[in-house]
């Protein structure tokens, strides 16, 4: 995804890339060889990138993905073995795992910009709740997701339950969570774990060029979407429709309204008015 006007970001790790070009920016895992594991670089790293995207007017989307042939095998089990000896009281360890999910997956809900995870290959465990975080996700071919927490004897954390709920419904959640099978890319589409399947030699391409059409789309329209979208899962029918009707208006005068009605009257005049 390099390109001449790329900008690089600094992210602090080589575990973690970030360059933005025509308004996105593309955040990649980057350990390769451990799958793109999360790790005490990797994650911090990628909490420090969301919260900047989310506060820079210059980047209009985000797009997540995945260094070589996966997205990310969630958290590394060398590391989470080498925790297990280290003498924590378990109120500090909750207390330290509810900044990080909220500062992570909870950040990247929040973001009222447009977010895509693009899947090169396996999303597993904290991995997968991390592309379900995103609005969006598009999957090369050859991925799979598989939720993987009860394979070591865990129940979820990043937010994967919340999400999986949302996404495909409590009763496929349970099923996904329960057997924790490998879900290959065609049947993530069809139960709506991602929006579309892409062959794998096209999945950058094809996900940058959905990422730059929504970066450079109306960005107030956009996070009023997404606060409509939020009060669909948590409100009743007239309260959605009253703070609907607020940031229908609230939208209608905005810059961006009327920068894409003036594009959208110029695209519609008959050619043969403008001789």
């Amino acid at each position: 995804m390099t390109t001449t006007d790329a900008v690089d970001i600094d992210t602090g790790t080589s575990e973690l890339l970030c360059s933005v070009r025509g308004r996105v920016a593309v955040v990649t895992l980057n350990r390769p060889e451990a799958r793109n594991a999360r790790s005490n670089q990797l994650t911090p790293a990628l909490r420090r990138i969301v919260k900047r995207c989310a506060d820079d007017p210059d980047i209009g989307a985000l797009l997540i993905t995945g260094a070589g042939t996966a997205f990310c095998a969630g958290g590394d089990v060398k590391i989470m073995a080498r925790r297990s000896g280290q003498p924590r009281s378990r109120e500090e360890r909750v207390a330290d795992l509810r900044l990080k999910q909220r500062t992570l997956t909870g950040a990247l809900v929040g973001l009222r910009k447009p977010t895509i995870a693009a899947l090169p290959g396996p999303a597993a465990g904290a991995g997968l709740a991390i592309a379900l975080a995103c609005g969006i996700r598009i999957a090369a071919e050859s991925a799979f997701v598989t939720t993987a927490y009860v394979r070591i004897g865990f129940s979820g954390d990043y937010g994967i339950n919340w999400l999986l709920t949302r996404a495909v419904g409590s009763a496929r959640e349970k099923e996904l969570m329960f057997f924790s099978e490998r879900i290959d890319a065609a049947r993530c589409e069809r139960i709506g774990l991602v929006n579309r399947v892409v062959p794998d030699g096209s999945l950058q391409r094809d996900a940058f060029a959905a990422a730059r059409l929504l970066a450079n789309g109306p960005a107030t329209a956009f996070a009023l979407i997404k606060d409509n979208l939020d009060d669909a899962l948590s409100v009743d029918l007239a309260t959605a429709l009253d703070r609907e009707a607020d940031r229908m208006i609230a939208a209608g005068q905005s810059r961006d309204h009327k920068k894409s009605l003036h594009a959208f009257v110029e695209s519609h005049v008959p050619k043969s008015s403008l001789c």
